[in-house]
């Protein structure tokens, strides 16, 4: 089985059909992990809930997904997020309501569990450090662990069962699923932060116990026109061409 993995969509759907042509073209797609914020930021959130939901799928939910459906509130978004928030929640109909509501905070599928933060606080906490990174992977049950939230690839490796020791993960980078316990970002779909602008994503193949990184062009200043063209926070718009 072909597993695509995706996380922090972000409304983007330039970026998230990109990311599923550029899937397909390798290889059947089988199934897709979502690990929260299909949508926030961006301008499309109905066509990102919609393309996701045309395929097999397991979902949990990101801290945009709950504020848009007023599960969570927005004190704490800086200004253009909360600003994007409420746009979205304008925008969603009482079907797409429903769906972001029923996602729950954590999901286990076989040997992986998935999170949008982390195990401490599912909805908010950013794996930015090894600290943080070992006290999830004492949480985590199984042996593997997905995270978003960051929109920063990265993997993070058990260590002596209290410590971790992180790495960045790049384009083309494949992890061979063994003996050691993990938690892995495959970075942001619609809004990457690593300063690389394309779209990430990342392929469990369950044969082959491999997890592969990918980066992809995508349409990024339609993306941009959209945006703007919604009446958006334009640093929405211009922080896409950075990565940031």
């Amino acid at each position: 089985m072909r597993i695509v993995i995706v996380a922090d969509i972000h409304s983007n759907i330039e970026a998230f059909e990109a990311v599923l042509e550029h899937a397909a073209s390798h290889g059947p797609i089988d199934r897709l992990w979502c690990l929260g914020d299909v949508v926030g930021y961006a301008a499309d959130p109905s066509a990102c809930i919609a393309l996701l939901r045309q395929h097999p799928h397991t979902a949990v939910a990101g801290n945009h997904d709950l504020a848009a459906v007023g599960k969570l509130p927005t004190d704490d978004f800086n200004a253009a997020a909360a600003w994007a928030a409420a746009w979205t929640a304008r925008r969603l109909s009482a079907k797409e309501r429903e769906y972001l509501s029923s996602l729950p905070f954590v999901a286990v599928e076989g040997d992986f569990t998935l999170v949008h933060g982390s195990l401490r606080s599912p909805e908010w906490e950013y794996l930015l450090s090894a600290d943080a990174a070992a006290e999830h992977l004492r949480l985590q049950e199984t042996p593997y662990g997905l995270v978003g939230h960051s929109h920063i690839p990265f993997v993070a490796f058990e260590r002596e069962g209290s410590l971790a020791a992180m790495a960045a993960l790049k384009d083309g980078d494949v992890l061979k699923l063994g003996g050691e316990r993990l938690v892995v970002n495959p970075g942001g779909v619609g809004q990457p932060r690593d300063g690389d602008p394309r779209a990430s994503y990342a392929v469990y193949d369950d044969e082959a116990h491999t997890l592969t990184l990918h980066r992809v062009e995508y349409d990024l200043e339609k993306t941009q026109r959209k945006i703007l063209e919604a009446g958006l926070p334009r640093h929405l718009a211009e922080r896409l061409a950075h990565g940031r």
